[in-house]
């Protein structure tokens, strides 16, 4: 590309810095509509037509859209708006601005704030258990590009684990040791975080994959075993996810999160004591509660990107 300083902006130039889809990217492509880890869901700029000269509301459309994607996404540049009359001078570092701005839409708007915590829902086992817990739920989005651009602009599915009902033995305070391990499992466009306490001595965590990296079939994003009381190192929690379809044609994610018992019963000498748990062998109710971090429209972008609807698949305990 001959832009330059000194250079006149060609229309040709001025096409590519707003619809361009390969590198270097143009706005629309990682703003727009885009495609997999491109696109925002925010208004497309027109192109000029072959001859026509680039004006200054054309050219102060792009900075001011770029300037709204630079505000929700965190990052600097250094675009500046022009006036009518004005000679519409080479900005230098156009070209670099809308790289930086391409870059972090692709990593999933990793530094942006503007997100709003919106719960989806929580499924409880029914009672205690002393073998397996399965609980699934399951959010949808309005599209596919929804869905997509809701991960792209740094939105997050969060799964939190949780026990409920009475704590009455060794067993129980194990699983709620593992409950509080995963702490809020964060499932972002290209990694997966977790915000937990303890519980690290037997774990297996998917960090380095996201949204992007899910398929249809399920894939385990963390596995904890307890490791703070004896005799119970096999019991472990385990929560998957999936999607309805490949990314780009899918609109619902599905959480699972299984609760297994393998571990022996524990035995009391006198079981008529006041000291002996009325339930050692049971486990208390699983929970899994569902949050959505969605971005909202208060630093750049035109109208908030949110789940629209959520349920649960499946609830079982044995």
């Amino acid at each position: 590309m001959a832009y330059s300083a000194g250079d006149t902006i060609l229309d040709d130039e001025y096409n590519a810095f707003v619809g361009n889809s390969s590198t270097p990217y143009g706005y629309n492509h990682f703003a727009g509509t885009g495609l997999g880890e491109y696109g925002l869901g925010q208004s497309e700029l027109s192109t000029v037509a072959a001859g026509d000269t680039v004006l200054a509301n054309q050219w102060n459309q792009l900075f001011t859209g770029m300037d709204a994607i630079a505000n929700h996404t965190n990052v600097s540049i250094t675009a500046s708006s022009v006036s009518a009359g004005d000679t519409i001078d080479i900005r230098s570092a156009l070209i670099t601005d809308l790289a930086s701005l391409a870059s972090a839409v692709a990593a999933g708007s990793p530094s942006a704030t503007a997100l709003t915590e919106d719960d989806q829902g929580t499924s409880t086992n029914g009672n205690t258990w002393n073998s397996t817990s399965t609980i699934e739920r399951s959010v949808t989005f309005a599209s596919a590009d929804a869905m997509r651009h809701f991960f792209n602009a740094g939105g997050s599915i969060q799964v939190i684990p949780g026990t409920s009902g009475t704590t009455d033995g060794a067993k129980d305070t194990a699983f709620s040791s593992l409950c509080a391990a995963v702490g809020t499992l964060s499932i972002k466009a290209h990694t997966t975080t977790r915000a937990g306490d303890g519980g690290d001595t037997d774990v297996t965590f998917d960090t380095s994959n996201g949204f992007h990296d899910l398929t249809t079939s399920y894939t385990s994003k963390i596995k904890i075993s307890s490791s703070d009381y004896a005799g119970y190192s096999s019991d472990y929690i385990e929560i998957f996810a999936k999607l309805n379809a490949a990314v780009g044609t899918a609109i619902t994610m599905t959480i699972k999160q299984v609760g297994s018992d393998p571990a022996a019963d524990p035995t009391y000498d006198d079981p008529n004591t006041a000291e002996t748990p009325p339930n050692p062998s049971l486990v208390p109710a699983l929970s899994m509660n569902i949050k959505a971090l969605e971005p909202n429209n208060t630093q750049g972008l035109a109208s908030a990107i949110t789940v629209s609807s959520n349920v649960e698949v499946s609830n079982t305990a044995t």
